[in-house]
């Protein structure tokens, strides 16, 4: 895990930002990890852990957005 500044922060963007920041790199980590192995099944399942980690990525992209309803404050809805 990185070191991030202002990890004590109580500021939710710092650390949606951090955590999609690790979710990428370890995104990267499981797809160069399918071009190392040669068994099958486990490349299968290295490429189902990128693919929901990138959803869950995704997901925290869109709160900082506030592209979703549920992520945007409650004076706007």
């Amino acid at each position: 895990m990185k070191n991030f500044e202002n990890e004590n922060s109580p500021d939710p963007a710092i650390h949606c930002e951090h955590l999609q920041q690790e979710m990428a790199d370890l995104i990267e980590h499981l797809h160069r990890d399918i071009k190392r192995v040669t068994e099958p099944q486990f490349q299968a399942l290295l490429e189902t852990g990128a693919e929901v980690i990138g959803g869950l990525k995704t997901a925290f992209q869109h709160y900082s957005e506030h592209r979703e309803l549920a992520w945007q404050p409650s004076a706007a809805r």
